[in-house]
């Protein structure tokens, strides 16, 4: 996936402002996918380029100007071409490109001390994560009323099952192995 295609996405439920945007995507898809603020805002200018959306200044008496950004035909023509896209992208779902695993095999070079902090700091942010996940329950539960098609929804707690999931498994997979190095410390 790209950060455009999910911006596209999130456009053809409705017109967005930018801080809108950003917000829809740092509540319902920011646990697996990461954008900066900055990043969306570059996108959204590219892709009005593109002829993929355009955007309408909106003049304010109390408040500053905002743009409001609408897919247009084009640009739902590219979200459509790119969800029907042959199984490319699931053979990269299926890869795991970590640096912090990276560092986990070589841990054997570091004392037994420090492998087990950087065990233990993995399994706090994977607690902190799993925890943010009822943010994302929130949000799709309020972007699936304002879009009031169950399907979508549905699709949207698809990938919340999946980000449950992936934090559980982290998790798991923590807790086994600061056990196994504290078993190791101990012989």
């Amino acid at each position: 996936m790209s950060l455009r295609h999910g911006l596209l996405g999130l456009l053809n439920y409705g017109s967005m402002t930018g801080y809108e945007l950003d917000k829809a995507f740092k509540a319902s898809l920011s646990f697996f996918w990461q954008a900066k603020t900055s990043q969306i805002y570059r996108e959204l200018d590219t892709m009005e380029r593109c002829g993929w959306l355009t955007s309408e200044r909106v003049i304010q008496s109390e408040k500053p100007n905002k743009r409001v950004y609408t897919i247009t035909k084009s640009g739902k023509e590219e979200l459509a071409k790119w969800l029907s896209l042959p199984e490319a992208d699931i053979a990269d779902a299926m890869r795991v490109r970590s640096t912090f695993l990276m560092r986990v095999f070589f841990a054997g070079e570091t004392s037994i001390e420090q492998s087990l902090e950087l065990l233990r700091t993995y399994r706090e942010k994977c607690l902190e994560s799993s925890k943010g996940m009822s943010a994302a329950h929130e949000a799709i539960s309020e972007y699936g009323a304002v879009v009031g098609d169950d399907r979508k929804a549905l699709c949207w707690k698809l990938t919340l099952l999946y980000g449950e999931a992936f934090h559980a498994a982290g998790l798991d997979w923590a807790d086994k192995a600061i056990s196994i190095l504290e078993a190791e410390a101990k012989a």
